[in-house]
């Protein structure tokens, strides 16, 4: 199969103007294959040769103008095309093929209930798998839709379906669309329908799902409708679609895809068991984000996938915003969670080999396969904030006023990153442009250090920066009073680099913390005044913001060497007990968890490091026995099971249905313990088999699959390996569920043999199977645990051009992530 070239699309574009999709499927064919026909409108600006994409399983018939086309011509997924000059009408009909990997037609089975669901992903190259089509970005036209269901099915598009006389569903004309925003969701769908601002509102799910949904329909309406508002409020273009649904769908590969009138999030979001707050907020955000790329995505859409940044960013930053002002009763600070968890991503990413700029070179996207490889830490939570950072310098007023021009000037067209900065510095005085070239179109992470020099009440404060970029930041100057309480004493604005050092009156701080409020994006290191009161007093800070920044700066100093792990646990023992903000909580016990305990001490340190997990969980149970703060009791729970060494505690927790003083042991806690006693190797397939029948769902075919592969026997090893590698039976889910219960740090001698084994099976099983398991077997099939010097130099041989980009791209990352947690072991 041949990807799409930046110039062959800039050639194409030139040549064609696309008006008109109609598109028929016809889904009672079988669960294999389903019938598509594409009936293209478009003009030839000038006589030429081009080609349109598919990817069939059979293609019957092409005819262009009326004229057969030789069927036997596709290439790959390219059909040649001689146009004369003018109009044409194309007409391809073809046999295509469902998919299990969460891209083009994905078909689900449900094995709750036998009921099938199909939905589309067409991202990037996918809808040629669904029908033919001109696939680019700037090629947008008008798309309709006809469905045939089987009986008892809703169908689902982009604009109103409605079901004709002959059982056929048709979708009301979309306004025009690049052709990776088609959706169709087919299914028994549940569904919840109400109407706001005029427009049909709805959400579905599964109907296995339906009590679930409807348990958490009025909160997901409540921050649709909220959302909604605030986003007409900011925006001086409305809404520009006939409906707003969101389909909840199973084995979904992203959080969510921002389709037109119809978004599509993974079913997950449909809770089936306890979650906490900022699960739900994540939630919030997810829907913000998505309803964010009607306008910054959808409405005016990149050129080429060089802007990906332009969607993701945008949507990402005004996803947080966007709740943290209209869901504030629900979710009082998002910005918390964006700082420990989608920021320290962005971090990570761009301290790795394969970091690029927010906003790359034209030439370094030379195809959609390179463009694929941008879907990352930078380009959402570095964009979104680079975003804020703007809105810091810029202010909030005019930065939405250059949004708003932008939107107005390329409303239902393309733009670029150049018409974006030239729209931003149509509505300030600032240099956009040089703002633009520092921030987006570097790399790296800026790290800023206070220096204080001085003496009684007068002293200078000076930021040294390591770096290039220019930052707005809050200084945040704290004193601790008698009590040994960390008091703000004042949070001043400063532009670093400095004209000159800051001037403070009075005694010497006792913390000084570069960007409080977290408006930049950089690392930032202590003084060592300052970095002994961090270390001592994280919990006696006010403002829950604060912390993050600094607990995102102790991570940071841990993947630096510049902290031991043991001093980080330390402090996390000494202050995370005392902790109220939740989402700081799970931050700092996931990176413990899961960083620390398992890849950054060596094997000797690794049971004292769980201990102290565990101490942590045990202290936060001990003050959550009023019932007074679920979320936090759940997560302690998470972490006691997750770091379990010995199997009688929670052994009794699953025999007895609950943890003493609660909470209940719903399907997801049950599952949890179950693959951590499989780890142990206190339990077996009987048990497993027993729990699946308790829980039949997917979700439960996913936690039996992740308990199976867990097992320590070289038997279940084998059968797991042979699962994943030696046959494509495995849908994504549960391909992830299987790779993740296969390695474990406690196993590394069971599974030494299978390290030089990964290597030719993830790059066969790409070249099999696609970008998506490809990066799934690069994510989470990967031997993480396996951290020595052999297995390094093993990795770096097999890194060759010959793998799909995909996976070459994760396995770098992986291998960068070995070399850091070598160096900081020792």
């Amino acid at each position: 199969m041949s990807v799409l070239t930046r110039d062959e699309a800039q050639t194409r574009a030139q040549l064609l103007d696309v008006q008109h999709y109609t598109v028929d499927l016809d889904l009672t064919t079988g669960d294999e294959t389903f019938e598509s026909t594409s009936l293209i409108r478009f003009t030839a600006r000038t006589a030429g040769d081009t080609f349109v994409e598919l990817k069939p399983e059979t293609l019957h018939s092409a005819h262009l103008d009326d004229e057969p086309l030789d069927v036997t011509a596709l290439d790959g997924n390219r059909l040649p095309l001689r146009l004369s000059e003018g109009e044409h009408v194309l007409r391809i009909s073809t046999t295509m093929r469902y998919s299990r990997t969460g891209e083009g037609m994905h078909r689900f089975a449900d094995p709750s209930d036998g009921e099938s669901y199909v939905y589309t992903q067409l991202f990037m190259e996918d809808v040629q798998r669904v029908f033919a089509a001109f696939d680019q970005p700037d090629l947008k036209a008008v798309f309709e839709l006809a469905v045939t269901a089987p009986e008892g099915w809703t169908v689902l598009a982009n604009g109103i379906t409605e079901q004709h006389p002959d059982g056929t569903w048709r979708s009301a004309a979309t306004p025009p669309l690049s052709t990776y925003f088609v959706c169709v969701a087919a299914g028994p769908w549940h569904s919840v329908r109400t109407e706001h601002a005029g427009l049909p509102f709805g959400i579905h799910c599964r109907r296995s799902l339906a009590a679930h949904l409807d348990a958490d329909a009025d909160e997901i309406l409540a921050v649709t409708k909220a959302c909604y508002d605030r986003f007409h409020e900011k925006f001086d273009e409305p809404y520009p679609f006939d409906s707003y649904d969101q389909a909840f769908v199973p084995e979904f590969n992203a959080g969510a895809m921002e389709n037109p009138g119809l978004v599509t999030f993974r079913d997950e979001f449909v809770f089936r068991s306890a979650v906490t707050v900022t699960e739900r907020q994540t939630r919030a955000m997810v829907i913000a984000h998505e309803m964010a790329h009607m306008w910054f995505g959808d409405l005016v859409t990149l050129r080429w996938w060089d802007d990906i940044w332009l969607n993701e960013s945008f949507a990402e930053y005004m996803g947080y915003q966007t709740v943290n002002e209209a869901c504030s009763d629900l979710f009082p600070d998002t910005w918390v969670d964006f700082g420990v968890t989608r920021k320290a991503w962005g971090y990570e990413a761009d301290q790795r080999p394969s970091t690029h700029p927010v906003a790359p070179d034209p030439e370094a996207v030379p195809d959609t396969a390179s463009a694929l490889l941008n879907f990352d830490g930078i380009s959402y939570a570095k964009g979104a904030s680079a975003l804020r950072q703007l809105v810091a310098w810029l202010g909030e007023k005019d930065f939405l006023a250059g949004i708003n021009i932008h939107f107005k000037r390329h409303k239902f067209g393309n733009a670029t990153l150049a018409d974006f900065i030239d729209n931003l510095a149509a509505a300030t005085d600032r240099d956009v442009h040089a703002w633009a070239d520092q921030w987006l179109r570097t790399t790296g992470v800026d790290t800023l250090t206070p220096a204080l020099t001085g003496e009684g009440l007068r002293w200078n404060l000076a930021v040294d920066r390591d770096g290039s970029r220019p930052h707005r930041v809050a200084v945040g100057l704290y004193d601790r009073d008698p009590s040994g309480e960390l008091v703000l004493r004042e949070r001043r604005e400063l532009d670093v680099p400095q004209t000159e050092p800051a001037a403070l009156t009075g005694p010497r701080p006792a913390l000084v913390v570069l960007n409080d409020q977290d408006l930049t994006y950089a690392k930032l290191r202590f003084d060592e005044t300052s970095a002994e009161s961090a270390l001592r007093g994280i919990s006696r800070i006010p403002d829950a913001l604060t912390r993050a920044v600094i607990w995102n700066a102790l991570r940071d100093m841990v993947r630096d060497g510049d902290l031991r792990p043991a001093d980080y646990l330390e402090v996390a023992l000494a202050h995370l007990t005392e902790e109220t903000e939740l989402a700081l909580v799970q931050g700092v016990l996931g990176f413990a968890r899961t960083q620390i305990a398992d890849r950054y001490v060596t094997d000797e340190e690794r049971p004292a490091a769980l201990s102290t997990i565990r101490q942590i969980a045990r202290a936060l149970l001990r003050r959550t026995e009023d019932g007074e703060a679920p979320g936090l009791r759940l997560t302690a729970v998470r972490a006691l099971i997750d770091s379990a060494t010995t199997p009688d505690q929670i052994a009794s927790w699953l025999d007895e249905g609950t943890v003493h003083g609660g909470p209940e042991l719903d399907p997801e806690l049950r599952w949890r313990i179950l693959a951590r006693l499989a780890v142990l190797g206190a339990t077996d397939e009987p048990t497993i088999a027993a729990e699946l029948a308790r829980d039949p769902s997917a979700t439960g075919q996913e936690g039996a699959a992740r308990c199976r592969a867990a097992l320590p026997t070289a038997e279940a090893k084998a059968a797991a390996w042979s699962a994943l590698f030696d046959t494509d039976d495995l849908s994504n889910y549960l391909f992830t569920a299987t790779a993740q219960g296969f390695w474990q740090p406690e196993q590394a001698e069971l599974v030494r043999e299978y390290v030089p084994r990964f290597y030719p099976a993830a790059i066969a099983l790409g070249a099999r199977r696609g970008a998506a398991m490809a990066e799934a077997a690069g994510r989470y099939a990967f031997p993480a645990y396996a951290i020595d010097q052999e297995s390094l130099t093993l990795g770096e041989h097999h890194l060759t051009d010959e793998m799909i980009p995909a996976l070459h791209r994760k396995l770098v990352d992986q291998l960068d992530d070995v070399t850091r947690a070598l160096k900081t072991r020792t």
